[in-house]
């Protein structure tokens, strides 16, 4: 299993409504960060499919969720919990540093 594609007709039921914690990775297609990280956010995905989605968006398909939850620049990373953003933050980074950045949903 890897991360999902969600989008603005999909968000509501892939996040909002979702009742496990969501990473949203807000990425673009030409954006080299956005590319290198999604290898490690389809790992995650993969390894904790049992506490937490993963789910990408695309921000040049999506704008109006983009601007909603004010990303400014990519990769930008939301955690969702609840229907609520419980985290926030941003820029690639190894699996490692994601893992530990998403320990609280990892249970």
């Amino acid at each position: 299993m890897s991360a999902r594609t969600t989008t603005t007709s999909t968000f509501k039921t892939d996040v909002l409504r979702n009742e496990r914690p969501v990473l949203v990775d807000f990425w673009a297609a030409w954006c080299p960060p956005c590319r290198a990280v999604g290898p490690v956010l389809d790992e995650i995905a993969r390894h904790h499919r049992e506490k937490i989605d993963v789910v990408k968006l695309n921000v040049d398909e999506n704008p109006e969720l983009a601007r909603k939850y004010q990303v400014t620049s990519i990769p930008a990373f939301r955690v969702f919990q609840n229907g609520e953003i419980v985290d926030s933050f941003m820029g690639a980074m190894p699996k490692e540093a994601f893992e530990e950045r998403l320990s609280p949903y990892l249970g």
